[in-house]
């Protein structure tokens, strides 16, 4: 996915020997979480907007040096990877540099959120299904041979969580019929999550669940 051409020329950058005024007011009429600060033109670090009520309009950048948070990205940086820097440091805007440390402008989330949500994997009709498994036993390969043996199309999958030793993968199908990938899924011992109000495994357990309550209060 190429990101290059939303690079955001518009965000200001700071030298440290600015006063916080100009800091202040942008945090005050925007929505960003950070912003960079330069020394000389060459990339110090960045400003949180989580202490803006620390800041003083009088004070310079520079009583801050030391507080400043030093993430970044380069213009080669994968997509995957910027969005990771977006969550790993619950941010909402990230400074680009180049091999001279310069800030050549900003991500900003929005926008690379935008570019995920026009890939196939969202466009593309289909239906999203969640499953579970060990963190030591999924393979991407075995998942695409699962949705393939019922005829169906992988469009897309990703970790969306894994602790406590199980890993959690969202996967977008492009099929008419969920119940069988669930249930092939559930012969390869994988736990479903979440999939298609079809899936006529929780259906059938509903099913027996109320005849099972039905008998018992008989």
């Amino acid at each position: 996915m190429y990101i290059h051409d939303r690079i955001n020329h518009t965000v200001p950058v700071f030298e440290v020997s600015e006063t916080l005024k100009d800091v202040i007011a942008f945090f005050e009429d925007t929505t960003y979480s950070h912003v960079a600060v330069t020394e000389n033109g060459i990339y110090l670090g960045l400003l949180s907007e989580n202490d803006l009520a620390c800041f003083e309009p009088e004070k310079k950048i520079e009583d801050f040096r030391y507080e400043m948070e030093h993430f970044f990205v380069k213009k080669e940086t994968f997509w995957l990877d910027v969005l990771e820097m977006f969550s790993r440091n619950e941010a909402n805007l990230l400074p680009i540099l180049d091999n001279d440390q310069l800030v050549l402008g900003y991500y900003s989330l929005d926008d690379i959120v935008d570019l995920f949500i026009d890939t196939p994997f969202f466009k593309e009709p289909g239906s999203i299904i969640v499953v579970s498994t060990g963190v030591k036993d999924y393979s991407f390969s075995e998942m695409a041979q699962i949705v393939e043996s019922n005829n169906a199309r992988l469009l897309g999958a990703f970790i969306t969580n894994a602790e406590n030793d199980m890993v959690q993968i969202t996967l977008k199908i492009g099929t008419q019929n969920m119940n069988e990938v669930a249930q092939t899924f559930r012969r390869y011992n994988y736990i479903i999550d979440f999939g298609n109000s079809d899936d006529q495994f929780l259906e059938d357990l509903k099913q027996r669940s109320d005849y099972l309550e039905k008998y018992l209060n008989v």
